[in-house]
């Protein structure tokens, strides 16, 4: 519609050009003055008009993008991820709780039973068949631990956090 309308006052601008020609008065050139401030002012407002329905169609398009905030009485939730369940971490054993000690059989890594009760919730349902007994030189007792190699081969992993 605006093209149609932008032709009108091109074809307009240009007959009061060839019209021009003739001898001018004071008045004719004040008309043509007026004619040409009016048209330019009519452009203007057409290319505004057209610039602020790009930014309404630009901010819709926006605002449906986004994502949902929700607010319940005057508070806003942040969508975090919930935790885990228990039974998801229980196969994860705490890092800190690895040992690794000299022998006179060689370098033995085990997880320390102190630690892992202290850190772990279920040490009750570790393999019986991976505890061990660890006995360190310099040391007058033994350490009682479960082999980390038995524990991995039944599906317990190193929690690396």
């Amino acid at each position: 519609m605006h093209r149609k309308f932008i032709a009108t006052i091109v074809a307009a601008a240009l007959a009061v050009t060839a019209i021009g020609s003739a001898p001018a008065r004071a008045d004719e050139d004040l008309l043509r003055a007026l004619a040409a401030i009016a048209g330019i002012a009519i452009v203007g407002k057409v290319i505004h008009d057209r610039n602020e329905r790009k930014k309404e169609q630009q901010a819709v398009t926006r605002n449906t993008h986004r994502a949902p905030v929700y607010q319940n009485h005057n508070r806003s939730y942040d969508l975090k991820p919930r935790p885990l369940p228990h039974r998801a971490n229980r196969r994860l054993l705490p890092g800190e709780c690895l040992r690794s000690s000299d022998t006179r059989d060689g370098r033995v890594r085990y997880f320390g039973r102190s630690c892992l009760e202290d850190r772990y919730k279920h040490v009750e349902k570790l393999p019986k068949a991976c505890k061990l007994r660890v006995k360190v030189p310099g040391y007058a007792y033994r350490r009682t631990g479960y082999d980390a190699y038995c524990l991995r081969q039944n599906g317990y992993q190193l929690a690396r956090r």
